[in-house]
């Protein structure tokens, strides 16, 4: 497993927009380089007999280079603000967490690169060009670069506009928030269990585990970003020790609060104390790295807001249950792993706790069906999703889960809902769906 303080730290880079830019004006300045060193090494007869290359002299060197420096900064100006202009729509329409998808999208981010880069890089080449009798240096590879990164720079831009317009539909937004609750699934639940991840009974737990262990407690505020599980198993196994997890990725933490219990209590020391604490990874705010729950609450919270009284879209909540029905299918075809971790020789070193199929299906729709109970078209929705679920799971904890959610949304609508056919409807909808649960 990699390290969850290493995953924290490219999860920080990657939904930041300086790295990508950062890295690409790096390749600028050292492409000002390789062109300048080319054109001091090419013979002027050389240069002179290839029709593409830039032929001017430094005056019409410098005035090519001062445009596209120029034009780029205006570009790169406008993409800004209208990056900005999106992000605060996103978070006004769909939710300030969904910020961070935004911040994380790549080809915002190769955009903003592309026209700093070129700026700085005809900076660079700019000030090799000298007018001085006798010392006369124009680079005209390296203008010629200058002007294929600027024709490159327009591509980009017409990109931008079609990127940006597009990046801001709903459907798009639940699509690609989809996709990264679709990818944090297969990261946490994999699909053929490995050797440390086999099921360990409950009762392989010492029987004095809470009076003889040793709490290790918070220092600090804030929210369980991960859990380096492979860091604590090691602890355990070099130290002889049962560490019991006592609160899982997602959830807020106070500063003193139990993190982990430590198993005997004679063995730990500060330092032990200390090495366990840095297997923790605390922040300020939610990510999907080990928080399955994160994306599923993206969903839930642009259906619950498209079904506030101020919007009342609830077309956008149906597609947000659309989303979220075939996220719970591939889901329940998955094995939950043991919260039991072990060492080699079989013995139990970690206890996690889990995070079940039932959490999530009661995180999925708990909200929407609370804030939808008297729209039709989305209690309806919920009802189809729940029979569209149902032939996926194979565990009786999972199909109970579902018929108690069906149960509750039947039971809302009756009390929410006036017109008497729309809650026949819905009763034929339920009773459809109770069928597709029983039939398994």
């Amino acid at each position: 497993m990699e390290s969850a303080k290493l995953g924290k730290w490219w999860d920080s880079l990657n939904a930041s927009f300086w790295f990508v830019p950062s890295l690409m004006v790096g390749l600028a300045i050292g492409l000002s380089f390789f062109t300048i060193g080319l054109d001091h090494r090419l013979k002027p007869d050389i240069i002179s007999n290839v029709s593409w290359v830039y032929s001017l002299g430094p005056s019409g060197s410098r005035a090519v280079l001062s445009a596209i420096a120029g034009s780029m900064v205006s570009v790169a100006t406008t993409a800004f603000s209208i990056t900005i202009v999106a992000l605060q729509l996103a978070s006004s329409q769909f939710g300030p967490r969904l910020l961070r998808n935004f911040m994380q999208d790549t080809g915002n981010q190769v955009v903003l690169g592309t026209f700093i880069s070129t700026f700085v890089y005809c900076l660079m080449v700019l000030r090799t060009v000298n007018e001085s009798e006798g010392r006369e240096f124009v680079p005209h590879v390296a203008v010629t670069c200058a002007l294929v990164l600027a024709i490159a720079s327009i591509g980009v831009l017409i990109y931008f506009l079609h990127h940006a317009a597009s990046s801001i539909q709903v459907d798009n937004i639940i699509k690609a928030v989809g996709e990264d609750l679709e990818a944090a699934i297969q990261r946490l639940f994999p699909e053929t269990t490995e050797h440390s991840f086999s099921s360990q009974p409950a009762a392989d737990m010492p029987a004095d585990f809470n009076r003889h262990s040793y709490p290790v407690n918070a220092k600090d505020d804030g929210y369980l970003q991960a859990i380096d599980q492979g860091q604590l198993v090691q602890i355990a196994t070099e130290h002889d020790l049962v560490i019991q997890v006592q609160s899982r990725a997602g959830r807020f933490v106070v500063q003193g609060s139990e993190l982990a219990r430590v198993f005997p209590k004679d063995k730990v020391n500060k330092p032990l104390t200390a090495q366990i604490e840095k297997a923790f990874v605390l922040g300020s705010k939610r990510t999907n790295q080990q928080d399955l729950e994160f994306s599923i609450n993206q969903l839930v919270e642009i259906a619950v807001r498209a079904l506030s009284p101020g919007i009342n879209d609830p077309f956008t909540a149906v597609r947000c249950i659309d989303q979220i029905s075939a996220t719970l299918c591939q889901l329940a075809r998955r094995d939950i792993p043991s919260p039991y971790r072990s060492d080699d020789q079989a013995q139990l070193r970690l206890a996690l706790p889990s995070l079940t199929f039932v959490d999530v299906t009661d995180a999925a729709f708990n909200q929407i069906r609370q804030n939808g109970r008297s729209s039709v078209a989305v209690t309806l929705r919920l009802l189809e999703a729940i029979a569209v679920i149902a032939p996926f799971t194979y565990r009786p904890a999972d199909r109970a889960a579902l018929r108690r959610q069906a149960q509750m949304i039947e039971r809302g609508s009756q009390d929410a809902i006036a017109e008497a056919l729309d809650r026949q409807d819905i009763q034929t909808q339920y009773a459809a769906t109770i069928r597709a649960i029983e039939q398994l």
